[in-house]
């Protein structure tokens, strides 16, 4: 996670539930970018709804874009059910991140 600023708790909810579901290798960052979608569809005060999400998995082998990004929104129901309003993904394999 970056912890470039204090984290709130979604993003470390986030977090939580995308190591133990997909196994990270090398790489999961949760960024908060509600702040860009104010006045946006979804987005309240006090942020905690648009997040961006890198993760490396090899749970995502075999699987296209749209089951990759079907797998982290199941995974993450409970958060979109509480407030959670919208994920930008990049989802990749390790070898989808290896050089040459």
């Amino acid at each position: 996670m970056n912890a470039a600023r204090g984290e709130d708790d979604r993003a470390a909810r986030i977090e939580a539930v995308l190591r133990a579901r997909l196994d990270p290798v090398g790489h999961l960052r949760i960024s908060d970018d509600s702040a860009r979608h104010a006045g946006h569809a979804g987005a309240r005060e006090g942020g905690q709804t648009h997040y961006t999400v890198e993760v490396v998995s090899p749970v995502f082998e075999g699987l296209g874009r749209v089951a990759r990004s079907r797998l982290v929104h199941e995974a993450l129901a409970a958060e979109f059910a509480g407030g959670l309003h919208a994920l930008a993904l990049a989802l990749r394999t390790p070898r989808e991140v290896q050089p040459g």
